[in-house]
């Protein structure tokens, strides 16, 4: 057990504006006109679609499918009929469509037959199936599947539970640690036996003492040991790599994970979602969700998975001068190019915006290479050169700078004297990045099927000699075995030892056996002319038949022999006198 904190590099301390939402309680939001359900909830992974337009589907009935190692269950947040499976705009910067499954509520709510997972007396491999089923990802923002994160369920002495949530606005994680903190131990208990650690710890900023107090109380009363740890409000002490610094002193290098060192951290919401999914059997078809920000009444709802953000906001009545929205905190969150999206396991927080809370940036301006950045970046890394190369699509010394070691939290950004926009910078690069592998491995890809062509077709065409030659050796060895046919087919045995002129010979010599043994049909009463016309016509054939068999020295003599006579004519022609 480590008795002190630690201090990770840089972080910053930006205003927290949590009391503006976290003091009323967890509130239900209604059900919408419509659920729009996607059936890809992360980046990483999409379901197969399982119900039809015109079904009725109940609350908690899958209608997603996993599919890959990183795909999670999706199902039906509450009862009704399915309208429609279409395309619709994803909760994403880009606003690309991805496939929804539209579900229109009939009101009743009525849940699917629910049975708890006795996962004591089920295989390891049984849980981690339950969970993935269940669609349990984590709810922290990276929607990273549970099920996966778990592991083999070896080599972790330290499970984490992060309750830190530093990203300034948001509390959803913090109320619901005030009052559900029994049922998140539960789950977090859960989440250590299947893991294989040895100790839990929670990890919460000092900044929420109602909801330290509530985790304290509930750890007093719960199974095994759980040690409840405030940590300094410092952001971003919410991150994991961040957060397994300060606990437990052990730094995760560029390109390595906590599990690699022992050590994993799980949010609490996920850990919440696992109690559920274990103890009651229930799928996760909704999250907390903080709305905040330029609003009359923010707070935190429990919001189904696929409600409209149009439909939500209204529970907030965000002011006039609401000039845009912002899904997330205002250091990793993102503008919403539009309000029709539906809200995701990955949806936290929604923030109405208006100038006076969040002016617009100052003008970006020369980078004048004060190294601000550089300390206060949490990844210890040099945001000042990665701006310049991703500046210059200088995309192989950015990736040597540990490019994607970046966090994308802002810090770096908040503290530039120059206003310069760095991680948009970025994520510019890293896309670039991507989308060049993409491209890279399709080429690959297309290379390697016309190599195969290349290959199948020389493969096939060696066959096909083989084959041939096979054939050539039979057609030889029967013309050995018959020598009437041979004597028949003098100038194709002569060449059989080429195989495409031996099986010609051979082809030439069935022909011609089969055309002896062709017998003349009606021939019966026949009068006398058409006796004597087929009599001519079959000495004419017999004369023929003998030219084709003489042998080419001979077809020439008796080409000649007429050329002769007629010379010899025109010249006793031209002998005689004329009158």
């Amino acid at each position: 057990m480590i008795g002190r904190l630690f201090r990770f590099h840089g972080g910053i301390k930006p205003d927290a504006h949590k009391n503006e939402s976290c003091t009323p309680a967890i509130r239900r939001a209604p059900l919408p006109a419509r659920l729009i359900v996607p059936l890809r909830q992360s980046a990483r992974a999409s379901a197969a679609c399982m119900v039809e337009p015109g079904q009725k589907v109940l609350k908690g009935e899958r209608i997603g499918e996993a599919e890959g190692m990183l795909g999670t269950a999706v199902h039906a947040p509450t009862s009704g009929t399915v309208l429609e499976i279409g395309d619709y705009p994803m909760a994403h910067p880009s606003g690309l469509d991805t496939r929804c499954v539209v579900i229109k509520p009939d009101g009743e709510d009525r849940w699917v037959e629910l049975a708890p997972f006795d996962y004591h007396n089920a295989s390891r491999g049984e849980a981690l199936a339950w969970l993935r089923d269940c669609g349990i990802v984590g709810l922290g923002g990276a929607t990273f599947p549970s099920h996966v994160k778990l592991g083999k369920g070896a080599g972790i002495e330290i499970l984490i539970l992060n309750g830190a949530e530093c990203e300034p606005w948001i509390t959803c994680d913090d109320r619901l640690m005030r009052e559900r903190a029994t049922d998140i131990l539960a789950g977090a208990s859960i989440l250590r036996e299947l893991i294989g650690a040895r100790e839990l710890v929670v990890g919460i900023e000092d900044n929420k003492p109602e909801a330290i107090a509530a985790m304290q109380q509930a750890a007093g009363a719960a199974s095994g040991p759980v040690r409840i740890v405030p940590v300094p409000a410092l952001y971003p002490a919410g991150g994991e790599k961040q957060l397994i610094r300060v606990l437990t002193g052990i730094e995760i290098p560029y390109g390595k994970l906590g599990g690699d060192y022992g050590v994993q951290c799980f949010n609490v919401g996920t850990a919440h979602a696992v109690y559920r999914a274990i103890a009651h059997g229930e799928p996760l078809v909704s999250r907390i969700v903080t709305l905040t920000g330029n609003a009359k009444n923010p707070g935190n709802w429990e919001v189904p998975i696929g409600t409209p953000v149009e439909d939500l906001l209204t529970l907030a009545h965000p002011k006039a001068d609401t000039d845009r929205y912002i899904m997330g905190g205002p250091m990793m969150g993102f503008a919403m190019p539009r309000l029709d999206v539906p809200v995701v396991k990955g949806s936290n927080c929604i923030i109405a915006a208006s100038p006076k809370l969040f002016p617009p940036a100052p003008p970006e301006q020369p980078c004048i290479r004060c190294t601000e950045c550089a300390k206060a970046c949490p990844a210890e890394l040099q945001p000042f050169e990665l701006y310049w190369f991703s500046r210059a699509k200088n995309f192989g010394k950015a990736q040597e700078y540990h490019l994607f070691d970046c966090i994308e939290c802002g810090s770096c950004a908040y503290v530039c004297p120059a206003h310069i926009p760095l991680v948009d910078y970025f994520r510019f690069a890293k896309s670039e990045i991507w989308a060049r592998e993409r491209e890279k491995a399709a080429a690959d890809q297309a290379r390697e099927r016309f190599e195969f062509r290349n290959f199948r077709q020389e493969r096939e065409k060696a066959e096909k000699a083989a084959k041939l030659a096979a054939k050539a050796a039979e057609t030889r060895a029967k013309l050995a075995e018959n020598p009437a046919a041979g004597a028949s087919t003098a100038p194709a045995a002569a060449e059989a030892e080429d195989p495409k002129k031996a099986l010609i010979a051979a082809a030439l010599a069935r022909a011609k056996a089969q055309k002896a043994e062709i017998k003349p049909q009606n021939t019966d009463n026949l009068s006398p002319q058409t006796q004597a016309e087929i009599a001519d016509i079959e000495a004419r054939r017999k004369v023929l038949e003998a030219a084709d068999a003489l042998p080419p020295s001979a077809e020439a003599a008796v080409a000649a022999a007429p050329e002769s006579e007629s010379a010899e004519t025109r010249a006793t022609t031209d002998a005689e006198p004329r009158p």
